[in-house]
């Protein structure tokens, strides 16, 4: 186990989930990974930041679903992608303690750190009302948009972890924010810190 002491934040869409992660990551004056992951892997590997983003929340068809029926596939854009973080994730944890929103971490470290691991969520009008004020009116409703990313995100997850995606037993802390407050929940991370 790695000696550096790591939260992992995992989030419904329009939780305020990043916005949580890198207020604890200040507070506590250590380094969150969100964006910059993208970065990081698209310098690894070439791909657009959006590109990965995009594939970060789609679940493959590729290696690894050959793989769990005991066929043989050529591994995906995807699978290629998600050993990349998974590696990324890795090395940043054994590197230095820090904050890490989404992108699996909470499976990709339940074995090798210090990690806790916490989810974020909120109910539909709160996230929806969030949703709209951060990231503006669409043409599709908010509610269907928080719905179609959240599915993406527990399909990904499920895809590649074998776990339920937003599962109470699957985290250390689950916060509701929009009962808690976004500072309160802050509060709450850095307390168990």
């Amino acid at each position: 186990m790695m000696k550096n002491r790591v939260i992992t934040i995992s989030r419904e869409f329009g939780s305020g989930g990043r916005t949580i992660g890198k207020k604890v990551a200040e507070e506590l004056k250590i380094p969150c990974y969100d964006s910059e992951l993208l970065q990081k892997i698209a310098d690894k590997t070439g791909f657009n930041e959006e590109y990965i983003k995009d594939a970060g929340e789609y679940a493959s068809g590729g290696f690894l679903s050959a793989a769990f029926s005991h066929r043989t596939a050529v591994p995906t854009n995807a699978d290629y992608l998600w050993k990349i973080q998974y590696d990324l994730i890795t090395e940043l944890a054994k590197k230095e303690p820090c904050v890490i929103v989404g992108r699996c971490a909470d499976y990709i470290l339940r074995d090798k750190a210090d990690c806790l691991r916490v989810f974020i969520h909120a109910d539909m009008a709160f996230r929806a009302e969030r949703i709209v004020k951060e990231y503006g009116e669409r043409d599709e409703s908010p509610e269907q948009r928080l719905k179609d990313k959240d599915k993406r995100r527990a399909a990904y997850h499920r895809f590649y972890t074998n776990m339920k995606w937003g599962y109470a037993q699957n985290y250390d802390i689950t916060l509701n924010s929009g009962t808690l407050g976004i500072g309160t929940c802050v509060y709450i991370i850095k307390g168990l810190y």
